[in-house]
């Protein structure tokens, strides 16, 4: 008999990518999910043998639908499939009740491999149905989003392992923005405290851009007294903090792009745009860079903390003709 099985995503894309590396001898019967109650309601419908689940989804995330799972005794098989790749967040699944876990993106033998190392083995079908992946529609903001989420599990992964912190994985925000536009963003994203700022520069084959990097005075102050570092007394030991968040945010950030688009994108040095600032002063020092930007907005928190953290990568308007080409083959249906 043919597996059944319930792929739980937020992003069409990754519901069309995991739904097309499911080998098509398996004859396997898909069905979809678009967030955690969207899944519980379809598991308590009707039985499947196996459920592929995303951790970070609005309405219920990942982690919610495997509590809500237990509480239910829903008895579905789980393998989670993320891009927040952290070591705390594969030891919480596992904790929950996860089977295994496979990094975003996924390929084939990958995802094989997986399900035999938890004696999942489907039978290959004598006759078998297409899988029905090409009627998911995907657009343009769909494409980045989801390359967006892999990109912040990078980054979330190198910040979790560099502090030994569990980083919190947000939804990714992508828009087109006019500099006007991106002025409003950064007062949104920053609160009415003073702050501290870093951008970071960044091109690659004809891509190029800027990264911001926002830490609010508060979350130095608390971010400083996590890692036991001696008292602040001088503004450069704050200073290298904040050098070493923006390069491995920035950094994971890009490479997790990279590896998608296969562009290797080179940094430069971090500039410092203002200590104990307000977040006017910042928009003032960002004033005149770009004309027409896509940005990717994220805003990391760190678990039992009041630490937060925003990151803003722009990518100029010029390059994206060359991205969108470099991202081309996720809209292939082949």
């Amino acid at each position: 008999m043919a597996i059944s099985i319930l792929i739980c995503d937020d992003s069409a894309l990754a519901r069309k990518q995991l739904a097309r590396v499911i080998p098509s001898s398996w004859g396997a019967n898909i069905e979809f999910a678009q967030h955690g109650w969207d899944a519980i309601s379809k598991l308590e419908a009707q039985s499947y043998d196996l459920l592929f689940l995303d951790l970070t989804m609005p309405e219920l995330d990942g982690y919610g639908t495997l509590e809500e799972m237990r509480a239910r005794r829903i008895t579905t098989q789980v393998v989670v499939v993320s891009g927040d790749i952290q070591p705390k967040a594969q030891q919480k699944v596992a904790e929950l009740g996860a089977k295994a876990f496979i990094k975003k993106p996924v390929d084939k033998p990958t995802l094989i491999s997986t399900l035999g190392s938890i004696s999942i083995k489907p039978e290959v079908q004598a006759t078998y149905l297409a899988q029905p992946v090409t009627s998911i529609q995907l657009r343009r903001r769909d494409i980045y989003l989801e390359v967006a989420n892999v990109a912040i599990g990078r980054a979330a992964d190198s910040l979790a392992r560099h502090f030994d912190v569990f980083v919190h994985m947000p939804l990714p925000n992508v828009n087109l923005f006019e500099m006007s536009e991106l002025q409003m963003t950064l007062r949104h994203l920053a609160s009415n405290e003073n702050m501290s700022g870093v951008c970071q520069g960044f091109s690659g084959e004809g891509i190029a851009g800027e990264a911001l990097v926002l830490l609010s005075d508060s979350s130095v102050t608390d971010l400083t007294k996590l890692m036991d570092y001696p008292e602040v007394t001088e503004n450069s030991l704050e200073l290298e903090l904040l050098m070493d968040v923006s390069n491995i945010l920035v950094g994971a950030f890009l490479k997790g792009i990279g590896e998608q688009a296969e562009v290797r994108f080179f940094q430069s040095a971090p500039v410092l745009l203002g200590q104990h600032v307000s977040v006017n002063s910042v928009i003032e020092s960002t004033k005149g860079s770009f004309n027409r930007i896509m940005a990717f907005e994220v805003s990391y928190s760190i678990d039992n903390t009041n630490i937060k953290c925003d990151l803003l990568l722009m990518i100029v308007d010029e390059s994206l003709p060359i991205l969108d080409n470099k991202l081309a083959y996720l809209l292939d249906d082949e």
